[in-house]
């Protein structure tokens, strides 16, 4: 069937089904919280490598000596550094499995977080490559992992991951400049956050032994691999996510300087940008359960998006005016993240595909978004103001709408 064709069924059927048996014992039921418990954990250290990053910035630039360029290298490089390994992660979860790509992704981002503290401004850069590089990996099989041992409650365990995921980012931003004193400088505050990733490969490491049956004959290669670079629904879910993550990547990397420049305080700006990804908690946790019911996920999408629009237009018109109004809406908005998964996993039929299109829409889309927050930089610049970068963020808002509109439909690639 041609990926934009209508499938009869009322859903994607799941290639391989977890063990019956499992589904009803108490052994199985513990198998599959646990797990759950390790998603948890895992889903909170794929942010705050970077959300930690940036209101501490000012303080990193004074103490290294580094310019502007530096730190625009810095806050671009998450995004391209999650395309490049992105794209990797279907072929090595075929051929290494998908228990060990996920504890050695972990590993990495632990490292690296470590690492990224000990020295000047090249290490703290290639580090920083490191752990993203182990984000990445993360980022695409997680849903594969969702998909092949929750195949009921996708939408239900999409929004509990993508929950983690915001609250953790939300915990970046928010706590690390507290930590900032109490520990003794940005390299302490940073480094804390590597103690969360080691408990997280701690509680990773059993919980994917014990349920591996729920997923590897789904993503091992039974023959030639599929490819979907010429499948329209799938470059429509790669657009819906790339426009998203390019617009949250912005937001990330530059909202704590838009609130700071416009006379509110560091610590403030923090927080603000904190309760942006806080917001996308609760909304993942009701709106993605609900949109997975739906026939469609399409209003949903709008929805979501027409608030962080108006929240964008409020940021520029009059930032320091209501910046817990602005932060609210754009939050909301920027949930548009766990639709994004939700659909990925619902376009799919099996977790094979899953993967595929994940290791697609993920790669490609975060390819575009490591753009976001360089070219916003390059827009401030130039034009000596915020009105022209501003003006990219809500084209780019608008095209999201529209691709996710489109990748919402009840089609199957």
């Amino acid at each position: 069937m041609r990926g934009d064709q209508q499938d009869e069924t009322s859903g994607p059927k799941v290639a391989v089904q977890p063990d019956p048996s499992a589904a009803v014992s108490p052994a199985g039921v513990a198998g599959g919280a646990l797990l759950a418990v390790a998603v948890i954990l895992v889903a909170l250290n794929l942010r705050p490598a970077v959300t930690s990053v940036a209101p501490l910035l000012g303080d990193m630039r004074d103490e290294l000596g580094t310019s502007a360029t530096w730190a625009g290298l810095l806050t671009t490089m998450p995004g391209l550094c999650f395309a490049a390994a992105g794209l990797t992660a279907p072929r090595l979860s075929s051929r290494f499995g998908l228990g060990r790509v996920i504890s050695g992704a972990l590993a990495v981002l632990t490292a690296g977080l470590l690492i990224r503290t000990l020295d000047g401004p090249h290490v703290v850069i290639g580090a920083t490559l490191l752990a993203c590089a182990g984000i990445a990996l993360i980022n695409v099989l997680i849903p594969v992992v969702i998909k092949g041992s929750f195949p009921t409650r996708v939408g239900l365990m999409t929004g509990i991951y993508t929950a983690a995921l915001q609250g953790g980012g939300a915990l970046g931003s928010a706590v690390t400049p507290g930590l900032e004193e109490p520990l003794g400088g940005w390299r302490m505050a940073l480094a804390a956050w590597a103690a969360i990733a080691f408990l997280a490969l701690l509680a990773w490491l059993p919980a994917s032994r014990r349920h591996r049956g729920s997923w590897a004959a789904s993503t091992e290669a039974t023959g030639p691999r599929r490819s979907l670079l010429r499948n329209r629904l799938a470059w429509t879910v790669t657009l819906f996510f790339g426009c998203q993550a390019f617009l949250a990547y912005i937001v990330m990397g530059w909202l704590p300087q838009i609130f700071i420049d416009n006379g509110i305080g560091k610590v403030q700006a923090g927080i603000l940008v904190g309760l942006v990804s806080l917001i996308g908690v609760p909304v993942a946790l009701v709106i993605s359960p609900l949109a997975a019911r739906s026939a469609n996920q399409s209003g949903w999408i709008v929805g979501l998006g027409v608030l962080g629009f108006g929240g964008a237009i409020g940021l520029l018109v009059a930032p320091a005016a209501a910046p817990w109004v602005w932060s609210v809406l754009i939050g909301v908005g920027m949930s548009a993240f766990s639709l994004a998964l939700t659909v990925i996993a619902l376009r799919a039929r099996n977790a094979e595909d899953t993967a595929q299109l994940s290791g697609m829409a993920q790669g490609f889309g975060y390819l575009f978004a490591g753009l976001g927050p360089f070219l916003f930089g390059l827009l401030h610049d130039v034009s000596d103001g915020w009105t022209v970068p501003f003006a990219m963020f809500l084209v780019v808002y608008v095209v999201q709408v529209a691709a996710g509109a489109a990748a919402g439909r009840n089609r199957y690639v």
